[in-house]
């Protein structure tokens, strides 16, 4: 008996349109799958992110340490010219626990007050010495320092922007104030029993004090001045280990980060550094050995709350006026407070995406129904003017055969 082979049924081969649009199609498909995955990579990163986040503000309640004491930067530089008597006295009003210097020897032996090599920016000195503006500040003499106006170029300038919230008086003031002695500004610190901290620069080579310009300056300290030794933070390193015999009052400060093996064998108590030099695990691993820290400049209060959170003993500032009033650190906070800040931050987060997943998904639908619906009603409209064009038609061909056949009767006629 012979078998039937039923033939399989064939599927009808794709058309080159239809294997283009399926190409198509499923390059669209992975592109928004990878657009897809890409967003939830990054939305998971966000949503992570804050458990590697790290900020010494984020401390247990009852943990914080005392506010940094505030250093006045060459005084309070936004109030006065910078290393006046003026300049200092504004730190002093502004609550300043200290006040920082940079010391220059004259060249007949005075200490004055001078932070810049020359006395260009800070003085009228190409008005009264036009031949001698790039000459050390040290080879000048007192004489001719005191001569000099070293406020008028604050108001000129204006730094800070702040000379404009002077009073009138006290632009007058400024602008008259002079060069400030060494011996000035001890006898103002003495008298309102604040630190000091300033640094000594030496005199260039041909310098009469060239070899001697600490010993001029610690005469100053001790013989006309009334403030007392443990107020002085002393920074110099040269000759620290005979300054230290000398006088074992003074605290010796250091402006490098050293071993501590060094500090201590240096007999260090303070660390005077940029704050971008120090962490928290360091301020921390110093003052265990009874080193404290001072860093500097800093002016704005995020930073200065940074350095309150992170154990900083003191800070060195140009706007002791301002940190003055912070009364506790910015954005201080407990991990558990953190932590519900950041789990609500995510769920509220959530809830806004999915929104508007479910709403462009929504957009989406109505916008392809109402496309759906413009086709079915295109295609609709041109059935029936197909249909019209057609009874049109029918009705010509009638009405021409109708013609026709008239004329064809009206010919046959006798």
């Amino acid at each position: 008996m012979r078998r039937c082979v039923r033939p399989l049924p064939q599927e009808p081969l794709a058309s080159p349109r239809q294997s283009a649009d399926r190409v198509v199609e499923l390059i669209a498909t992975v592109r928004r799958g990878v657009i897809v995955g890409v967003y939830l990579i990054i939305l998971l990163t966000l949503y992570l992110l804050p458990l590697g986040l790290y900020s010494p503000c984020i401390k247990e309640k009852g943990t914080l340490g005392p506010a940094p004491a505030l250093i006045g930067h060459r005084g309070a530089p936004m109030l006065a010219p910078e290393n006046t008597l003026m300049s200092f006295e504004k730190a002093v009003e502004a609550g300043s626990d200290g006040l920082e210097t940079d010391v220059t020897i004259s060249y007949d032996g005075v200490p004055f007050l001078m932070h810049d090599h020359n006395l260009q920016r800070t003085t009228n000195v190409l008005e009264v010495f036009p031949n001698r503006t790039n000459t050390p500040a040290a080879m000048f003499t007192w004489s001719e320092l005191e001569g000099l106006n070293a406020g008028s170029w604050f108001l000129s300038q204006n730094p800070f922007g702040t000379a404009g919230s002077l009073g009138q008086e006290e632009r007058q003031r400024a602008g008259n104030q002079s060069v400030c002695s060494l011996q000035d500004f001890l006898q103002l610190a003495g008298q309102t029993h604040k630190l000091v901290i300033f640094d000594l620069y030496r005199p260039p080579y041909g310098h009469p004090y060239s070899n001697s310009w600490i010993q001029r300056t610690l005469d100053v300290l001790y013989n006309v001045s009334s403030i007392q030794s443990s107020q002085v933070l002393w920074l110099p390193s040269d000759l620290r280990s005979v300054v230290h015999q000398m006088d074992p009052d003074l605290q010796q400060t250091s402006g490098s980060r050293l071993p501590l093996e060094e500090l201590q064998r240096n007999n260090i108590v303070k660390l005077n550094l940029p704050y971008s030099s120090m962490s928290a695990d360091l301020i921390s691993e110093y003052a265990a050995v009874n080193i404290s820290t001072n860093l500097y400049v800093i002016s704005q209060p995020w930073l200065y709350s940074l350095a309150w959170c992170s154990g900083v003993h003191s800070v060195t500032t140009n706007a002791p006026q301002l940190l003055r009033t912070l009364n506790s650190p910015l954005l201080l906070m407990s991990p558990e407070e953190y932590n519900l800040m950041w789990i609500l931050t995510d769920v509220i987060s959530f809830v806004l995406v999915i929104s508007i997943f479910y709403f462009h998904r929504w957009r989406e639908r109505g916008l392809a129904f109402c496309s759906d619906r413009e086709i079915k009603l295109s295609n609709s409209s041109y059935s029936q003017i197909k249909t019209e064009m057609g009874n049109i038609c029918s009705v010509s061909s009638s009405n021409r055969q109708t013609e026709k056949m008239v004329n064809l009767a009206t010919v046959t006629q006798p």
